[in-house]
């Protein structure tokens, strides 16, 4: 019974376009490019190889003043293709880099989509984010929608110094997609309703009052275990593919990444060290001593690059 069960929730979980919505070519400089997609759009096409032996396709939307980088895991009936006039937004809305990437047997990444599959994949996006775009934890925001919250909750529990975590239209487990059940089996995918108490980052959970896909109740119960909780968004009315449609989204996303912000200057003053008497800082002290000495004397010192 439970394997039955556990492959049920594997077939509902992925839903690939079909055929993809794009593809990706490689220019004669060795460059890989997709069609459609123009220079000035500042997109870096990456093929990356992941534990499971797959090729997959990840896209980096860079902002020239980025505060921070958003790990983008999507939901399970879309590929990137699909997403660029999204990204676009976030990206100069946030003021935010963007890496984007499709999950094994997902748009022209190779392999099948499984749930161990995701957890190689974001892996291995997480590793050229690190090696690629010198990108650290500290400046690094993952977000996951839907299906998507799966390998976001698996690298966030494995991330000590995460800057935060957005958890868009979230899912509790992928039997409890199916079924309103209490507890954890060994046969369930997607177990976010354990990882979530392994994240130690603010966390952001949004969710539509009127999702009819993945009950409301996912979101509220992820938010309740998260250890540091920022404010919920509970878009009223809202349903499971149409929170991006709603003013507050893009509102509330932009606070939450302002919090993370005002964070990591408070983090960075607090890891400043004090000078200490043996420093060289302490030279000005010298220099000040001697200044008011020689005005003692009725010398006048005029810095420098100043006038009389």
């Amino acid at each position: 019974m439970g394997n039955v069960t556990s492959n049920v929730a594997a077939k509902l979980a992925f839903f690939p376009p079909d055929p993809p919505t794009y593809e990706v070519c490689r220019e004669e400089n060795g460059k890989l490019v997709m069609p459609g997609v123009t220079a000035d759009k500042n997109m870096d096409v990456n093929l990356i190889d992941t534990k499971g032996g797959n090729k997959i396709v990840a896209t980096f939307w860079r902002h020239p003043f980025a505060r921070f980088t958003l790990l983008y895991s999507h939901a399970n009936a879309a590929d990137i293709g699909q997403m660029h006039e999204l990204f676009y937004e976030l990206r100069a809305h946030l003021r935010v880099n963007i890496m984007s990437y499709d999950y094994s047997g997902y748009g022209a990444s190779s392999g099948k989509p499984t749930e161990l599959n995701t957890y190689y994949d974001i892996e291995a996006v997480y590793n050229c984010l690190q090696k690629e775009y010198g990108v650290k934890q500290e400046d690094l925001i993952l977000y996951g929608q839907s299906v998507g919250s799966g390998p976001t909750l698996h690298l966030a529990a494995r991330l000590p110094k995460l800057r935060g975590v957005v958890l868009h239209s979230a899912i509790l487990s992928g039997i409890r997609v199916l079924y309103p059940v209490k507890m954890t089996f060994w046969f369930d995918i997607f177990k976010n309703i354990d990882k979530i108490r392994r994240v130690t980052c603010p966390v952001l959970v949004m969710h539509g009052t009127n999702d009819e896909t993945v009950d409301w109740s996912h979101g509220k119960r992820l938010w309740e275990l998260s250890k540091e909780k920022y404010e919920p968004l509970w878009v009223k009315g809202g349903g499971h593919c149409n929170l991006e449609s709603y003013p507050e989204y893009i509102q509330h996303l932009n606070q939450f990444i302002n919090a993370m912000e005002m964070n990591s200057i408070r983090r960075s003053k607090q890891l400043t060290p004090n000078p200490s008497i043996t420093e060289p800082k302490h030279d000005k002290c010298l220099r000040f001593k001697k200044r008011v000495a020689a005005l003692k004397k009725g010398c006048c010192i005029v810095p420098k690059n100043r006038s009389s």
